[in-house]
């Protein structure tokens, strides 16, 4: 199953691609309800490296959910840069989704904005309509937090250029 949102940020693209590269935003949106710990040797990266990273999320700080691979890649699409997430959950109650696809593309909204489509695909057996709910409603909640933070980003991320000219 599927959860989108299609949101317009108040950011420049280049600032959302670098902020979708970052450890820190990715904790920031995540909260209040998710917590996340870096497993890796030296902690979160001050930016993604393409490849492999785990980490170990907590609900609410404290009810422990299990580890997570996060396995990022970047494609470059003429008019739009795309972060695919094609690790998952490796232990603990998260291990009920067999399938997991997390896909952040952004373009140019052409007035200052960026346009944010943020799409998870992701699969649990027959107990897939419930994770769906439970991600549903966890997406709603990183919508609030992309959209507080991202004007921000421009500041925060300077002038980084985005690659593939998505801006």
């Amino acid at each position: 199953m599927r959860v989108r949102l299609d949101l317009l940020l108040d950011c420049p693209p280049d600032a959302a691609w670098e902020a979708v590269h970052s450890p820190a935003v990715f904790r920031a949106v995540s909260g209040p309800i998710t917590t996340a710990e870096s497993l890796e040797p030296g902690g979160f990266p001050q930016r993604w490296p393409g490849g492999d990273h785990r980490v170990r999320l907590r609900m609410l700080g404290v009810l422990p959910m299990g580890t997570q691979l996060i396995r990022l890649s970047d494609e470059m699409l003429p008019g739009e840069l795309v972060v695919h997430d094609e690790g998952g959950p490796l232990t603990g109650a998260m291990r009920i989704v067999r399938r997991w696809h997390h896909r952040m593309a952004i373009s140019d909204a052409g007035d200052g904005r960026t346009r944010f489509r943020d799409t998870l695909d992701v699969g649990a057996g027959l107990l897939t309509p419930l994770a769906w709910l439970g991600f549903w409603v966890f997406w709603q909640v990183r919508a609030r937090q992309l959209r507080r933070l991202a004007p921000g980003w421009a500041a925060q991320f300077g002038a980084a250029a985005s690659p593939g000219g998505a801006s």
